[in-house]
């Protein structure tokens, strides 16, 4: 039997996230936990054996008190059953085996247990994979692997469902920052630890030309008012293990109220 293909180096990831700046260069980690923070403050509910699952335990162990927190390995280190709320946090886009990720945590909950993710979405850094793209196949006549591909909303919801999540949710929030120069945005996604860390990656340093190049067209093609934009996708995931005492749709023509009715408004009947 063979291996499967591995998406991400470990090895270099880790490498990247220890030489990452925590003080200065962690904001979009920063947002996300006072939205996580957000959305729980609205679920009904309280949380005493709570699990974050990410690769920044420093930046995420403010987000709730007495977590557990645990490495985003390909085997994540929780008990089957020992939870009632995992977080997984800014982590899912670097899985090498994404549902897997969300399966191990499905299985780590407790009845009615909460499930919540955080990732980069697929329209993050579109900007910059659109230029690096160009400006290699100009002067190279080909692509490498440069930014980690990253999954689309509607991808990301459905693994809510193939984990055996009930009720599940994904939304969205696009976030687009400013910087001075592509080299500026560059130099602050290595100190996120947002380095290329990819399994298929050129081993050599990338030719002088192709970075100039690809800063020229980021510019000529992006930039507004003097500063190059740079979208980050935040995709939040939530679902529930599945409880009996949880809603459940009603059945198709069982409805005893007319929508008119709920509405206040008046039915007006199509000619036949």
């Amino acid at each position: 039997m063979q291996n499967r293909p591995h998406l991400t180096d470990r090895a270099m990831l880790t490498r990247n996230r220890a030489r990452a700046d925590l003080k200065d260069a962690m904001f979009l980690h920063d947002m996300a936990i006072d939205e996580v923070q957000d959305r729980l403050s609205m679920v009904n509910k309280g949380f005493t054996s709570p699990a974050i699952v990410t690769g920044f335990p420093s930046i995420w162990q403010r987000c709730v008190p007495n977590a557990k927190l645990v490495e985003d390995t390909e085997v994540l280190a929780l008990e089957q059953g020992a939870h009632d709320l995992v977080i997984h946090a800014m982590g899912l886009h670097w899985a090498d085996d994404p549902v897997g990720q969300i399966i191990q945590s499905r299985r780590a909950l407790q009845d009615d247990g909460l499930f919540l993710a955080v990732c980069f979405g697929g329209q993050t850094l579109h900007q910059l994979r659109a230029a690096l793209g160009q400006a290699e196949v100009e002067l190279s006549g080909g692509l490498s692997p440069r930014v980690a591909p990253m999954a689309e909303i509607r991808d990301l919801g459905s693994l809510l469902q193939r984990a055996d999540l009930a009720l599940p949710v994904a939304d969205t929030a696009p976030i687009t920052v400013t910087y001075e120069t592509p080299w500026a945005l560059m130099s602050e996604l290595r100190k996120m630890g947002e380095g290329n860390a990819l399994q298929g990656r050129i081993r050599t340093p990338t030719k002088r030309s192709i970075m100039i190049r690809a800063c020229e067209i980021y510019v000529d093609s992006f930039m507004k008012n003097g500063r190059i934009p740079a979208t980050f996708e935040l995709i939040y995931l939530t679902g529930w293990a599945p409880d009996a005492s949880q809603p459940n749709p009603l059945r198709p023509g069982s409805a005893t109220t007319r929508l008119a009715d709920a509405l206040g408004a008046s039915e007006i009947k199509l000619p036949k």
